[in-house]
């Protein structure tokens, strides 16, 4: 059964990956499910359809290469399992095994970013440089739960591979209104519409940008949140219209390292383009291993939490502020 929710309230990412893929399982007799030791959410699956599902141990090399030998064999392969490891442990059978030949292989894992206070071993946090790099790779990065089930479904009738990122997805805030918004792999979502400055996200910042917003609001500044989920390919249009819309000031936001995630994408886009902006600013990892502690106090040890991103909107708009207050009064 379809998992039930109420706008706004917590629900598991998990619980999510697990009941879609035990539904798809009915409809694609071809669907194989596969997990290196990280298999906990993947019962109801495993339960119903034994003879396709593989948990191969802590073997993110050995998964991936099987995946990609079912995918040779006309199957439809997910593999779930942690991405710390399977972006980076796993990445030469990714990038050869997957990539090279373009296998319809599905990688969904949990703990991208600076979440569940694992220390630097165990966060992903260069993950989506990597994968946006690797040809034929879809890319996405998910902050509501709910639309990850959205995005298996569309993932099914993919031909290559796709890459879905979440944070620890045990207890994630439902973003958004089903019927909403249109989720689409490859389009961008305006979760919040404004007028004075754009905030790109993606992923588990999603939540803290629109609270940005909000603060924000109340002093008469419009923000505009684009929750950015695929970062490849990458939503050009959107971008180019963001900046033609919002006076050409751009804020990214992101779980990952500041160079080589959304904010490079978009930094790609604009250059490739000769779009005009105003500012633009990036808020992120810096160049540091990460230590320990819980996501939020490491986003704001490392500049890029809520009031970090208030600051920077702030600075945004700033000039625009000035050059309004610095018009002579109408006659």
């Amino acid at each position: 059964m379809p998992v039930t929710f109420t706008f706004g309230e917590m629900l598991s990412a998990r619980s999510v990956i697990g009941s879609t893929l035990a539904e798809l399982g009915e409809t694609h007799e071809n669907l194989w499910v596969l997990t290196p030791d990280i298999g906990a959410t993947l019962v109801e699956f495993r339960d119903k359809y034994p003879d396709r599902f593989v948990d191969v141990g802590l073997a993110e090399q050995a998964c991936v290469g099987i995946a990609a030998g079912l995918a040779y064999d006309g199957n439809i392969p997910v593999v779930s399992g942690m991405l710390p490891f399977l972006s980076m442990r796993a990445l030469e059978q990714v990038r050869t095994d997957v990539c090279y030949p373009d296998l319809p292989v599905k990688i969904i894992g949990t703990h991208g970013g600076l979440v569940g206070n694992g220390g630097s071993t165990h966060y992903a946090v260069e993950d989506l440089s990597l994968m946006c790099s690797l040809t034929n790779m879809t890319v996405t990065s998910i902050g509501d739960p709910v639309m990850v089930g959205e995005i298996i479904r569309q993932s099914m009738h993919m031909t290559g591979p796709i890459y879905i990122r979440l944070a620890v997805g045990k207890k994630d805030k439902v973003l958004y209104e089903e019927g909403q918004h249109e989720i689409r792999i490859g389009k961008g979502i305006v979760a919040r519409d404004g007028s004075d400055v754009t905030l790109f996200t993606h992923g588990t910042t999603v939540a803290q940008a629109l609270e940005a917003a909000e603060q924000l609001a109340q002093d008469g500044v419009s923000v505009r949140v684009v929750d950015m989920f695929t970062l490849k390919p990458i939503d050009a249009e959107l971008i180019e219209r963001c900046a033609a819309e919002t006076g050409g000031r751009f804020v990214v936001l992101e779980d990952h390292l500041s160079y080589g995630g959304l904010a490079t994408r978009v930094a790609d886009v604009v250059a490739d383009r000769g779009i005009r902006l105003e500012s633009f600013e990036r808020l992120g990892i810096p160049q540091v291993y990460a230590g320990f502690g819980e996501d939020e106090q490491l986003r704001d040890k490392h500049g890029y939490g809520l009031s970090a991103t208030v600051a920077a909107l702030r600075r945004a708009v700033a000039p625009a502020t000035r050059a309004a207050a610095d018009e002579p009064a109408a006659v």
